[in-house]
């Protein structure tokens, strides 16, 4: 398996890339195409998607196109939480494999903790690994407490916990949490959907460097080993985050753009996971 030098290593001995694509929302097949055939052209090796985003067919079909050897693709989808109430976790896998035209799943993660079932899920996870129809499992969305109490019912540990992270909306617990416990961290929503492109701060740092406040923002969080999954439906965008592996960014710079952090939270909480 060959992803180049920008990787994660993750706890079970697998292997991660540290820039991935974003399709949420993308849901139209030529449009997906396109997209998954730029970002490769681009360096790319990780696609995400998820049950929910109702596109795994049309990556199923752009993945086929692509012609390139399986062990040079990362596939992360997820489990949604309808699944993970009525008890539908293994169907619900095989169905999302099954659309995606795939033997294997690189990563498979929970979508979100949904309470009083995410550790029956857990055990179903552990045993699509086990059987090899998934190489690494994890989790997203979940907060220190949730991984608490995934601890209390299993000795095997997330691989990864993919959740919203940009320099608005830190969790500084959550990361070290996350770092000191061996889970890898993947940021969706990394660009905040344009939230910071004008920050003054974010200008003045990208011009010291000729970087955009985009790559500035995927930078900050690569440096710190978190895995990026910017959307991009341009490939002009797929190529500007893709040149984020080039420049360093200083520790004052690193601690200038950690002060930004004002918990704004871009993307939305699903309403059958609000207390």
């Amino acid at each position: 398996m060959s992803f180049g030098n920008h990787i994660i290593h993750l706890n079970d001995t697998k292997e991660m890339p540290l820039l991935g694509l974003g399709t949420y929302k993308t849901t139209d097949d030529n449009q997906l195409k396109q997209e998954i055939l730029e970002a490769f052209s681009c360096g790319y090796h990780l696609i995400d998607t998820a049950s929910f985003y109702k596109n795994e067919e049309g990556i199923g079909k752009s993945i086929k196109a692509l012609s390139i050897p399986r062990s040079e693709l990362f596939i992360t989808t997820k489990l949604w939480n309808t699944a993970q109430r009525i008890g539908n976790i293994e169907d619900s896998f095989y169905r999302s494999l099954e659309r995606l035209g795939l033997e294997y799943l690189d990563l498979y993660l929970i979508h979100w903790p949904v309470p009083g079932c995410f550790c029956n899920t857990w055990h179903v996870l552990e045993k699509l690994q086990a059987s090899g129809v998934v190489k690494s499992i994890g989790v997203s969305n979940f907060s220190v407490h949730d991984l608490e109490l995934l601890k209390e019912c299993s000795d095997i540990v997330p691989a990864v916990n993919q959740v919203e992270l940009h320099p608005l909306f830190q969790t500084p617990e959550l990361v070290s949490y996350c770092q000191s416990s061996g889970i890898a961290l993947q940021a969706y929503a990394p660009l905040a959907r344009g939230a910071y492109m004008n920050s003054p701060l974010m200008l003045e740092i990208g011009n010291r460097h000729q970087k955009t406040p985009a790559q500035i923002g995927l930078r900050w969080l690569v440096q710190q080993n978190i895995s990026v999954i910017p959307k991009a439906g341009q490939k002009n965008h797929l190529e500007e985050n893709s040149k984020i592996f080039d420049f360093s960014l200083t520790p004052e710079e690193m601690s200038a753009i950690s002060a930004m952090n004002t918990g704004q939270r871009i993307t939305g909480i699903p309403e059958d996971m609000m207390p």
